[in-house]
């Protein structure tokens, strides 16, 4: 789950402190891994702080420290068991029409039973926000406010029937795609209350960002 970066800097910050007793400085990691900007190493620190492989205490200066499995304690840690995989959660996506950006920061991580799930290669969560997918049927499931939404992101060619992640002008919703006996392709709500469906022209900034694979309820 780390990037090449990501690596060198926790493997870096691991050596560091086994040397000197001390965790290395914003400057000294950027130098190792050859970035001059402080806000860059930052975000790299920041990011591994996210998915549980560092802890730093705030305004305080050389306050990095690895932590250990033994040592995260968070629901959303990235963990794993012999019978559990974890996937990251990015953030969240309309049920119902396309206004909640989508920004792709990874917030937690959620734990899944191998026996849902075989892979993680490729796979990410989102929680639907909103209700206007609550009569969905996904294998028996609907997809309600806070579920947790597993997205297949290597599966984006979308048939007739599917349910997908999709992102329109920059914006993410849940939706069941559709494609009418005149081939007009559409992105359709299946909610208690009424929902106009989505029509999809050329012109339109789209994307499928992938077929949704899972539903956990919150």
């Amino acid at each position: 789950m780390l990037t090449p970066k990501q690596k060198k800097i926790l493997d870096f910050v691991k050596a560091f402190n086994k040397k000197h007793e001390y965790a290395p400085s914003l400057l000294e990691i950027g130098k190792h891994i050859k970035v001059s900007s402080p806000a860059t190493v930052h975000q790299h620190l920041a990011a591994l702080e996210s998915k549980g492989f560092l802890a730093r205490e705030k305004n305080q200066k050389r306050s990095i420290t690895v932590q250990t499995p033994d040592s995260i304690e968070s629901p959303y840690s990235n963990t794993v068991g012999l019978d559990s995989i974890s996937l990251p959660i990015v953030g969240a996506a309309n049920c119902g029409p396309a206004d909640i950006f989508a920004e792709e920061n990874i917030e937690g991580y959620l734990k899944v039973s191998k026996s849902l799930l075989n892979r993680r290669d490729g796979l990410f969560v989102i929680r639907a926000s909103g209700d206007s997918m609550n009569k969905a049927d996904f294998f028996g499931k609907t997809i309600e406010n806070g579920d947790f939404v597993i997205i297949d992101s290597t599966s984006r060619d979308a048939k007739h029937g599917d349910y997908v992640l999709s992102i329109i002008d920059g914006c993410a919703n849940l939706k069941k795609f559709i494609v009418d006996r005149n081939g007009q392709k559409l992105l359709v709500s299946e909610s208690k209350k009424e929902c106009k469906p989505i029509f999809l022209h050329p012109d339109d900034d789209f994307m499928i960002n992938g077929k949704i694979i899972s539903v956990i309820k919150k």
